[in-house]
């Protein structure tokens, strides 16, 4: 079988499951996906970026991802955070609006408390989920979202209090194109838009994850610092961590968002395929320690003239 194949196998989606959250001005909307058979299965919680689209930055996005790690044998999660502009008429004047960075955080520790719900309220899933082997992924703002759960600690730019946001029950993580450092880095012309960026350290994100990064993502309307940016939660987080550069990649990385999306500036189906196996297979290691997934993976698609990028670790 090719490399890049993902199995033949069924997967089952359910939208919405809805959880009332107290003092949250909307429910909380989720989709959850999963492959159809199977027990023991460990969960993805999986954080929407931030665009022009109506719903990609939604439960109803990221198909192209939350699909494949499903049929790779994961419960996939997806929140609708309330920065998604499905909701802008509802929240825009909410406190937070419009990135709402902290509630992002929120979302994913309010979906661990209520997995047991969020189970009844599948049909087929009772029963089958791993609860101790949760991890989260994330792509651009989500990617942020994913780093504070994974350990990363911002200064509130409203309080000046440092806000830890911390998950102990994600066990590993994956970051998609998530954005870099702040202070002098935060240079670009949309830099005040994320301000809650500017103090980030990644110093005390200490939870194992993978950090994986276009070499051709160069976000020029926050930084002038290049795709080297985006490597940043790698580079400067202590170990053990992996870096995934792929090359030839932007901001979209072949298409995660969604399937055929206008805003893919470097839409390659391949490369998509390649991101879900190599993620997928990192997080199976990491949760299931033994487990050759990643190896496998990363000697099939990091090696040779084909490789679609390249690994590093410490």
């Amino acid at each position: 079988m090719s490399p890049l194949r993902v199995p033949d196998v069924p997967v089952l989606s359910y939208s919405p499951v809805v959880l009332p959250i107290p003092g949250r001005p909307v429910d909380l909307q989720l989709r959850v996906s999963a492959p159809a058979e199977g027990t023991g299965l460990p969960v993805i919680l999986l954080s929407h970026g931030h665009g022009g689209s109506n719903n990609l930055s939604s439960l109803n996005g990221y198909g192209p991802l939350a699909n494949a790690w499903a049929a790779q044998g994961f419960v996939v999660i997806q929140p609708t955070h309330l920065s998604s502009k499905t909701l802008a008429g509802e929240v825009g004047d909410q406190p937070g609006a419009p990135l709402f960075w902290r509630s992002r955080a929120e979302d994913m520790t309010h979906i661990l408390d209520r997995l047991d719900v969020i189970e009844r309220s599948v049909p087929q899933l009772a029963g089958r989920l791993d609860r101790a082997k949760a991890a989260v992924a994330g792509h651009s703002l989500g990617g942020f979202t994913a780093s504070l759960l994974l350990g990363a600690r911002v200064t509130d730019p409203d309080t000046g209090e440092v806000a830890d946001l911390a998950e102990p029950r994600l066990k590993a993580g994956v970051l998609l194109a998530a954005p870099g450092r702040g202070g002098d880095a935060l240079n670009g012309p949309r830099a005040a838009l994320v301000p809650f960026t500017s103090s980030v350290d990644f110093g005390t994100m200490t939870t194992p994850a993978l950090v994986v990064a276009g070499d051709k993502d160069d976000s020029r309307h926050f930084t002038d610092v290049g795709p080297a940016w985006h490597a940043d939660p790698y580079t400067l987080a202590p170990g053990p961590k992996t870096l995934l550069t792929l090359f030839g990649a932007e901001h979209g990385l072949g298409g995660v968002a969604g399937y055929d999306a206008a805003e893919t500036t470097d839409e390659n189906p391949e490369m998509v395929a390649a991101v879900s196996r190599l993620t997928a297979a990192y997080l199976r290691s990491s949760l299931f320690p033994g487990d050759d997934a990643w190896q496998t993976a990363r000697d099939a698609l990091t090696n040779g003239p084909d490789a679609f990028g390249r690994v590093d670790t410490k």
